[in-house]
């Protein structure tokens, strides 16, 4: 806005109203364009027949006669099904146990008082400072003395409490009234029921958010499931993507990797596209930026 403000210094306001949104909207387009172009070549690559050689393959313009091939023989070679159910076992339990977690965490920072409460939150915060890498060693280390290496536990368990879920959860509740917890005691109910009946209603727009953020970042985590996971029968999608594409046959066939890569990431780009008005609300209410 600063650089459109700073061309149109000179024009008159009316003009100048007129003009930024267009080249907002201008730019938008072309910045989803570039974002949509690996996109498009990956759809291409993995319809393109292996007749067409390697130089076709950099391409964007599809093949005249297009096949699922490619498709078939990556389904062959690399044992997808096996590694979409460990991903989505890994990506449910995890959140699972996080609502859970995030929630006790988010109402104790919001509603409760106790000593040292802030520093507390404060200190519970700077996980979000710290570069996950930095975290694999102890983890890795953790992991090994639970006797939970090599396995969809040992993947999961690192996450099992979330800062950043934490801190979105202690600031929905803090914006639901207080009221309706003291009408809620009043009738006698529990601590536990008045979290269940109120808070998490209440706040279904910001556990929507929240989901959203972390399936999607441990369906793709990749460096910790390689770390943890050495069967092959456990290997989440990234992993066996990984392997995958280090066969004789991935590296020899574009339109083969193309293929797998493209059932990696078509689970979460339908559930988008399905659900992406829920998604985008879900945002919006929850505040998140």
């Amino acid at each position: 806005m600063k650089l459109i403000d700073a061309l149109y210094k000179d024009a008159p306001l009316a003009t100048r109203n007129e003009i930024t949104p267009k080249l907002g909207f201008l730019l938008t387009v072309v910045l989803a364009l570039a974002w949509l172009i690996p996109f498009l070549w990956m759809g291409v690559a993995t319809l393109r027949p292996s007749s067409d050689g390697i130089n076709l393959m950099a391409e964007l313009m599809p093949s005249l006669k297009p096949t699922l091939d490619n498709v078939r023989d990556a389904w062959e070679i690399g044992d997808f099904p096996r590694y979409v159910l460990n991903t989505t076992i890994i990506c449910t339990g995890i959140l699972l146990v996080q609502f859970v977690t995030i929630t006790l965490a988010g109402f104790a920072f919001a509603r409760l008082d106790f000593a040292g409460k802030t520093p507390i939150f404060y200190l519970f915060l700077m996980q979000l400072m710290l570069v996950p890498v930095l975290l694999i060693v102890p983890n890795l280390s953790l992991v090994v003395q639970l006797g939970l290496y090599d396995t969809l536990a040992g993947v999961m368990m690192p996450f099992f409490a979330s800062a950043f879920g934490t801190f979105l959860m202690r600031q929905a509740f803090e914006a639901i009234p207080t009221e309706l917890e003291d009408a809620a005691l009043i009738d006698g109910a529990s601590l536990i029921q008045r979290i269940r009946h109120i808070y998490v209603p209440l706040s279904l727009p910001s556990f929507s958010a929240f989901a959203i953020i972390s399936v999607t970042s441990h369906w793709n985590d990749f460096l910790w499931p390689l770390m943890v996971i050495n069967s092959p029968d456990k290997r989440p999608l990234t992993v066996g993507l990984s392997v995958f594409t280090k066969t004789a046959e991935g590296t020899q066939a574009w339109g083969t990797i193309a293929a797998g890569t493209l059932m990696v990431i078509a689970p979460l780009l339908i559930t988008f596209l399905i659900f992406q008005k829920r998604f985008i609300s879900s945002f919006v209410t929850s505040g998140i930026k």
